[in-house]
C-alpha cells in the first residue's frame, strides 16, 4: 500500500478548504477567550495559506512560483508553528486545542503527500 496517496492537486483542494477554514474557524468557535492573538492569528495564517497556494507549482496554484516540495517545507513550518504558539502566548482551553489540532492535520496531510505527480501530467 503507498503511504503517500496526496496528490499535489488534491493537497490544493486541501489547501484552499483549510485557508477558508482557518479564516472561518475562529469566528465559529469564537476563538480568543485566551488571547485575541488567537483568533487572528488563524485568520492572518489562513490568508497566508490562500497566498502560498496561489504561488504553488501545482495544478490549482496561480502564479506557479512555490516548488510543491517548497511548499511541503512551508506546510511543516506551520504546523511547527500551531504546535508552538499555544506555548508562547499562554492560549488555554478551545484556543490551544484548535492549534495542536490543526498542527496534527497539518503534519499528517504533508507525511501523506506525494510530490511526485509532476506539472506537465496534470494541466
Amino acid at each position: 500500500m503507498k503511504l503517500r496517496f496526496i496528490s499535489p492537486t488534491m493537497h490544493g483542494v486541501a489547501d484552499y478548504s483549510a485557508g477558508l477554514g482557518l479564516i472561518l474557524f475562529p469566528i465559529i468557535l469564537n476563538l480568543g477567550e485566551s488571547s485575541d492573538l488567537a483568533f487572528w492569528f488563524s485568520i492572518g495564517t489562513g490568508i497566508a495559506v490562500w497566498i502560498a497556494s496561489a504561488l504553488t507549482n501545482y495544478k490549482l496554484g496561480l502564479l506557479r512560483t512555490i516548488p510543491f516540495e517548497g511548499h511541503l517545507a512551508i506546510d511543516l513550518l506551520v504546523a511547527a508553528t500551531f504546535m508552538a504558539v499555544p506555548f508562547l502566548f499562554s492560549f488555554q482551553g478551545i484556543d490551544a486545542y484548535y492549534y495542536w489540532i490543526n498542527a496534527a492535520v497539518v503534519f499528517l496531510v504533508v507525511s501523506l503527500s506525494d510530490s511526485n505527480e509532476s506539472i506537465k501530467t496534470i494541466i
